[in-house]
């Protein structure tokens, strides 16, 4: 007999608690989902109860069954939620708010004034993927990730292909890993930016042939 098999009734009660307990599951249960949840918890205590005068090992078996069943529905439930959580997390722009290139760079400038470099690199990022799609070198894709973006434009300005990722690094350590920027990286943000407005995107064989690039 496996090990769950082994199991008795508290602790293939314990195991659901445990499972239901971890931090996806809580943070993934908005509305129905926490309904649905709650009805599951509810049906398999009513089949404990139900299943008082079965014989011990029937018993064992038909919980340790349920278990795995609602353990099952909760991980199907749950990581559509996850999935989707974890895009948007990524993503350069906020999905409810469009700002144009210079709105971005007057935020940056702003940002950088009192000192927040926090603000200033991200702001920054974002005007130079802005720019990039209205000056018709990067296709408008929504829940674009820094790095996709900065590998995208990358070929059309292979000069300052490595700055583009590093810019991008910055932004995901800043917006998504909560670490702190720096006065140089707000500069080199800054500096990237201007050096691509300067400059005439190359295309190539790599680069996507979007309309008349500026």
């Amino acid at each position: 007999m496996t090990a769950l098999g082994m199991l008795g009734e508290d602790e293939a009660r314990e195991l659901l608690i445990r499972e239901l307990a971890k931090d996806e599951y809580q943070q993934a249960k908005p509305g129905l989902l926490d309904e649905i949840l709650r009805r599951i918890t509810d049906w398999f205590t009513d089949l404990v109860n139900s299943l008082q005068g079965a014989s011990p090992n029937l018993g064992t078996l038909f919980i340790v069954v349920a278990v795995l069943l609602v353990i099952g529905a909760a991980i199907w439930l749950v990581r559509p939620r996850r999935n989707a959580r974890a895009a948007e997390a990524g993503q350069v722009f906020d999905a409810d708010q469009v700002l144009s290139a210079e709105e971005h760079r007057r935020r940056a400038d702003a940002a950088a004034a009192r000192g927040d470099w926090d603000e200033s690199c991200t702001e920054r990022f974002r005007a130079v993927v802005r720019s990039m799609e209205e000056r018709v070198v990067l296709a408008r894709q929504p829940g674009q990730t820094a790095d996709e973006a900065a590998r995208r434009i990358g070929p059309a300005f292979p000069a300052l292909s490595a700055d583009l990722v590093q810019a991008a690094t910055v932004f995901d350590a800043v917006r998504y890993g909560k670490l702190p920027a720096s006065e140089a990286d707000s500069r080199a943000a800054a500096r990237l930016d201007g050096q691509l407005q300067a400059t005439r995107p190359v295309l190539n064989a790599e680069a996507p042939a979007l309309a008349v690039p500026r």
